[in-house]
């Protein structure tokens, strides 16, 4: 991506907060919608409190659907999962740096199943660690709440961080796409895209209530603010 053309804004629909009932159908709403992305979270019970879902359900998806499946692994010593998960589906693989003992022995073996790769931090975790990785990811995620469980509110202190990030790209003249996650909505959307995001994961403001309405409200939040 070049940084000096126009920034193209994404949304990637966490399915953390679908209902399982008929996530087929509620994923079909999703794409007739617009949307490009589907975030797919994992958590162990280990990295994070919570144990959500894996292969199975990825290759399930995978083989009803042509989204790009965005898969955020909050799994501890995630390298363990990696071919699996290249094999299930998945496009791109997010990883945490806290979760990881060599992060850029991990983020190769993403790459080298064929898949874009991506590092994600934690809120209390410095911005500038991901400095060294910039040349090994095509994609950033901030978390804007504490990984681990749907619905959590913004935290305020994230929009500095999504700042941050961005002038680090523009300090070391990488582009790999800056994605937030956690407690994004119609209200706050526009201020994180603002901060420097491009590619925006909502979860309970897309899956509760009217999803088609939803996902083209964030779309023309996006464009307008591309």
């Amino acid at each position: 991506m070049n940084m000096k053309a126009k920034r193209i804004n994404r949304l990637s629909p966490s399915i953390l907060a679908a209902d399982f009932n008929i996530l087929g159908e509620q994923i079909a709403k999703v794409a007739e919608a617009g949307a490009e992305f589907l975030h797919f979270d994992v958590m162990d019970g280990v990295f994070v409190p919570s144990i959500s879902f894996g292969m199975p359900v990825l290759k399930s998806i995978r083989s009803k659907t042509d989204l790009f499946l965005d898969v955020h692994l909050m799994v501890t010593e995630p390298i363990r999962y990696i071919k699996e998960f290249a094999d299930s589906g998945a496009d791109l693989i997010t990883v945490h740096y806290e979760a990881c003992k060599d992060v850029k022995a991990t983020l190769k073996a993403i790459h080298d199943a064929g898949k874009k790769a991506g590092l994600s931090i934690k809120p209390a975790t410095p911005v500038s660690v991901i400095e060294e990785f910039l040349g090994d990811v095509d994609l950033v995620l901030i978390m804007s709440v504490e990984p681990g469980f749907g619905g959590q509110k913004f935290l305020p202190d994230a929009l500095s961080r999504i700042s941050e990030t961005r002038a680090l790209f523009e300090k070391t003249g990488k582009s790999p796409l800056l994605e937030v996650d956690g407690g994004i909505t119609l209200q706050n959307v526009a201020e994180v895209l603002a901060a420097g995001a491009d590619t925006i994961v909502a979860g309970s403001a897309v899956f509760r209530g009217d999803i088609i309405k939803q996902v083209k409200d964030f779309e023309k939040i996006l464009k307008k603010r591309a």
